[in-house]
C-alpha cells in the first residue's frame, strides 16, 4: 500500500515506522504544522525530521508554506476547542496532499502520542477520509511509547518538551513557574 504519514515530529515517527516498514508498504512522511510555535522551535523539528528521515531512507515533503497566521485566526478565542481545529487541519491537508499524489491511504503519527486525543484524531480521520474520498489508515501506535521514547533518546534526537502551540507551550511552563505542577 502507498501510505502517506503526517508526521508531527521525529521522535513520534520512530515507532508507527517500525510497525509500517516490514509490511513492505512505501510510506511518505508529510511534515506539515503550522501549530508550531515559535518559528524556531518548528524549524528545529522539521531540520530533525529531516535527519532522521535521511537515516531511515524515507521520503519526507516539507511544504515551504508556514500557516501559523491562519492556525492562530482559527482557534483565538476558542482555546478550549484548538486540539480539534489542529488535529482537523492537519488531516484535512494531509488527505488532500494524499489524494493529489494518488497515494491509497493517509495517516497520522499522531496516533502514537498518548499525550494526544486519540479518539478525537481517529474520528476525524475517518471523516477527512470521507470527505476527501481517500482511506485512513488507523492503527493505535501507543502501545510502543515507551520504545519510541528510548530509541529516540538513544539515538540523540532531539525531542520537544511541549506538544507544539503556544498554549501548549503556556500549559507546560507556565505552571511550573506558579508552582502549579
Amino acid at each position: 500500500m502507498k501510505l502517506l504519514m503526517h508526521i508531527c515530529c521525529a521522535p513520534c515517527a520512530i515507532y508507527p515506522l517500525q510497525i509500517l516498514k516490514p509490511h513492505g508498504h512505501d510510506i511518505c512522511g508529510l511534515f506539515y504544522n503550522p501549530n508550531i510555535h515559535p518559528y524556531r522551535e518548528y524549524e528545529k523539528r522539521r531540520d530533525t525530521l529531516k535527519s532522521y528521515a535521511a537515516l531511515y531512507g524515507l521520503r519526507v515533503m516539507c511544504p515551504e508554506e508556514y500557516a501559523m497566521e491562519d492556525f492562530l485566526r482559527n482557534v483565538a478565542f476558542r482555546e478550549k476547542d484548538r486540539c480539534r481545529y489542529c488535529y482537523s487541519s492537519r488531516l484535512h491537508y494531509t488527505a488532500q496532499r494524499a489524494k493529489e499524489a494518488r497515494f491509497d491511504f493517509f495517516t497520522t503519527t499522531l496516533l502514537y502520542s498518548k499525550f494526544q486525543n486519540h479518539g478525537m484524531i481517529k474520528g476525524i480521520g475517518e471523516s477527512v477520509a470521507i470527505e476527501h474520498k481517500i482511506a485512513f489508515y488507523y492503527h493505535d501506535f501507543r502501545v510502543g511509547w515507551a520504545e519510541g521514547q528510548r530509541r529516540s533518546s538513544e539515538m540523540g534526537i532531539y525531542r520537544q518538551p511541549y506538544c507544539g502551540c503556544i498554549y501548549s507551550e503556556k500549559e507546560r511552563f507556565y505552571a511550573a513557574t506558579q508552582g502549579l505542577s
